[in-house]
């Protein structure tokens, strides 16, 4: 057994893991906020990539620059996209609301091929050297920045959650909507903030991935392989969601190792999670944090 390719993949498996992990966090913050789950979250990695991209190559900013610039452009774009398309749609059933963002990800595919084409693109050279050697392991330093956002996002919705005075309107909205606008905390705003939200911590995903394997419509396929592990963690937890990136992100890294060495079964990189959380849903069917329902007949 090659250990030392072992060692490595369980390495970058953890690092993407934490990316998953924040995608994740984005699922569960609009789920817990509107009960919706959106489908268009991988649209939001892919559109934030693209622009930041834009801002690079075309104003040929700093990539620091660029990239803050790309935070403000999302957060806004996510807080307008609720109060345009998704707001009219409050008091609608749950499945019409999900169809809109299932409809929204084929939109912003199709846009974003119109408007940047369908080739790869790479971005500009960020850091002078692209990898160091940590313990005898070779880590992408755009890995390495991701690791250090991911840590810096989590305990930013850490401590915005449990001090913020917003933070706690939106924990209120998440436990009960009516009970909440009783006591005078705007749903609406709670909506948007969340969108807002969610698409800004996307977006931060989608450049740091785009930096390692460039900027292409791949990007937007992370949205549904993150949801398995937001459903493995459960679906209306924050804490769960990190786990469950983690998990998906080694898991994904394990299965390409031993089926390139022994099994040559082929794909696993892409099925194995999948199996995974239906083998996990069959003992926890709430995932492992989730809350469960308990309704009485």
């Amino acid at each position: 057994m090659n250990v030392e390719l072992l060692l490595q993949l369980i390495t970058n498996g953890f690092i993407v893991g934490l990316l998953y992990g924040v995608v994740g966090m984005c699922f569960v913050l609009v789920y817990k906020s509107t009960q919706v789950v959106n489908f268009a979250q991988g649209e939001f990695l892919l559109v934030g990539a693209w622009v930041c991209w834009a801002f690079l190559v075309y104003m040929e900013l700093p990539f620091f620059v660029g990239f803050l610039l790309t935070l403000c452009f999302m957060a806004v774009f996510g807080v307008l996209l609720q109060m345009i398309v998704l707001r009219p749609m409050i008091g609608e059933p749950i499945i019409s609301v999900i169809m809109v963002t299932i409809g929204l990800s084929i939109f912003f595919q199709s846009l974003t091929k119109w408007i940047f084409g369908v080739s790869p693109q790479s971005y500009p050279q960020v850091f002078d050297t692209q990898s160091i050697s940590i313990f005898g392991l070779n880590v992408e330093l755009a890995y390495l920045m991701s690791t250090v956002i991911a840590l810096i996002i989590m305990v930013s919705f850490f401590l915005f959650f449990k001090y913020s005075k917003h933070g706690l309107a939106m924990r209120a909205t998440a436990f009960d909507q009516q009970v909440a606008q009783s006591l005078g905390i705007s749903v609406k705003h709670v909506f948007a903030m969340s969108w807002g939200i969610a698409s800004t911590v996307s977006a931060t995903a989608g450049v740091v991935i785009g930096m390692v394997n460039g900027v292409s419509d791949s990007l937007s396929s992370i949205g549904i392989k993150v949801f398995p592990a937001v459903i493995l963690g459960g679906l209306d937890s924050i804490v769960g969601a990190i786990v469950g990136g983690i998990v998906i992100g080694v898991l994904e890294n394990v299965a390409e190792f031993f089926d390139s060495q022994y099994l040559h079964i082929g794909n696993m990189y892409d099925i194995a999670p999948f199996y995974v959380l239906l083998i996990i849903l069959w003992f926890k069917p709430y995932g492992l944090f989730g809350t469960r329902d308990i309704e009485r007949v």
